[in-house]
């Protein structure tokens, strides 16, 4: 039995990106055979306990990022030293700087937008990213990146890593059933609509997105809404001003954050995803679209051919008219509609969560191995806590 610690400080949170990667691959740990997981909180966990036999929960009442920040460099490497885990998991992009020597290191790096898109960032974050992304990446015995776009650039900037990066893709969140098309009418959904889902931020461009709507053809726009569904991030644009000033008025639905079962309804109607960001690391979404049978339109950059391949129409994200023609070209096409939305199911199969937790466990399996050698070739007595 392997005893696994995992730093699950997102579990404390709303769900978004990454927050949502750490929450399933736990329950697809949790169904891995010969694993224990101790989960570790700053805060209570949000939602419902993530129960099973094989897993425990360490919580503490520390709020705030000071605090979250504080928790994770003295609670958490003590906790799992007390727990005598023999491997730890950073999902989150960070280690703890004072893990005991022995116990194994797995970090998961999902993105490296500070470098290539640092401008759409918060300050505080890139520059927590910036200083503490290396140190994690050099701790670790092994890697994890959830595209190989992601995995080139972590080897590009991290030359020393290349031996130890591995690639585990995500895949579509199991979401509640959606519900009928008449649910959304609340929201104010009564046509046809394009999909955009993401926290609402500068690298989401969603700007160019709304200016790319308003420039459709009269008769597209007027029997299609664009639904902006995501929690407000930072710096984001003011949507209902920049609808306002576009005359989408009675066209831009924006719900803000929305529960898991109208995400799912959502995906479930939707004519199709729009997600022309201008980085990502893997793109849930995308994903999530697909495996509606919903065609995407997204960017050529970063990651998302990876992931959208040939289920959908692949644009410039800083070139408004390239988002436009696409947006006609799935509104207006329905024998191209078609085809993608039949590619798009297909190739969403090609991501599963019980895979990836496999690879996961061969990634620790290997990250102990290492560990042990990396032991091996240590000088006696400088066996202390250590990178």
């Amino acid at each position: 039995m392997m005893r696994v610690g995992v730093d699950a400080r997102l579990m404390a949170e709303p769900i978004t990106g990454i927050g949502r990667y750490t929450w399933e691959m736990v329950r697809a740990l949790q169904q891995q055979p010969e694993l224990e997981l101790r989960l570790y909180l700053p805060r209570p966990v949000m939602g419902d306990n993530p129960s099973a036999s094989c897993t425990t929960l360490r919580t503490a009442r520390m709020p705030g990022r000071p605090g979250k920040m504080l928790w994770s460099q003295t609670l958490l490497p003590l906790w799992a030293a007390r727990d005598q885990v023999q491997v730890f998991w950073g999902p989150t992009h960070r280690l703890p700087a004072r893990l005991p020597a022995r116990i194994a290191r797995v970090v998961t790096i999902h993105d490296l937008v500070w470098r290539h898109a640092g401008a759409t960032m918060r300050p505080l974050s890139r520059l927590l990213e910036r200083a503490l992304m290396p140190h994690a990446v050099a701790q670790a015995d092994v890697v994890m990146a959830d595209s190989a776009h992601t995995a080139a650039d972590i080897e590009a900037e991290f030359p020393q890593t290349r031996d130890k990066v591995r690639v585990v893709h995500p895949a579509a969140s199991r979401l509640p059933p959606a519900l009928g098309l008449e649910a959304l009418r609340p929201l104010g959904i009564t046509r046809p609509y394009v999909l955009f889902v993401g926290t609402l931020e500068p690298r989401k461009n969603l700007p160019r997105l709304l200016q790319a709507f308003a420039a459709l053809p009269a008769d597209l726009r007027a029997s299609h809404q664009l639904v902006v569904a995501g929690g407000q991030g930072w710096g984001g644009v003011d949507l209902p001003r920049a609808v306002a000033a576009l005359g989408l008025q009675d066209t831009a639905v924006l719900p803000g954050y929305v529960s898991d079962q109208v995400l799912a309804t959502l995906y479930a109607h939707a004519r199709c995803l729009a997600m022309p960001s201008l980085h990502e690391g893997f793109g849930l979404p995308l994903v999530e679209a697909m495996a509606c049978g919903v065609p995407v339109i997204t960017s050529n950059l970063s990651s998302m051919p990876e992931v959208a391949q040939d289920a959908g129409l692949l644009v410039n994200p800083l070139q408004v008219q390239e988002i436009t023609a696409a947006l006609h070209a799935l509104l207006g096409d329905f024998a191209l509609h078609a085809r993608l939305a039949a590619r798009a199911g297909h190739h969403a199969q090609r991501f599963n969560w019980q895979h990836a937790a496999q690879q996961a466990r061969l990634i620790f399996e290997e990250a102990l191995y290492r560990r042990r050698i990396r032991l091996r070739s240590t000088p006696a007595g400088a066996h202390g806590a250590s990178p």
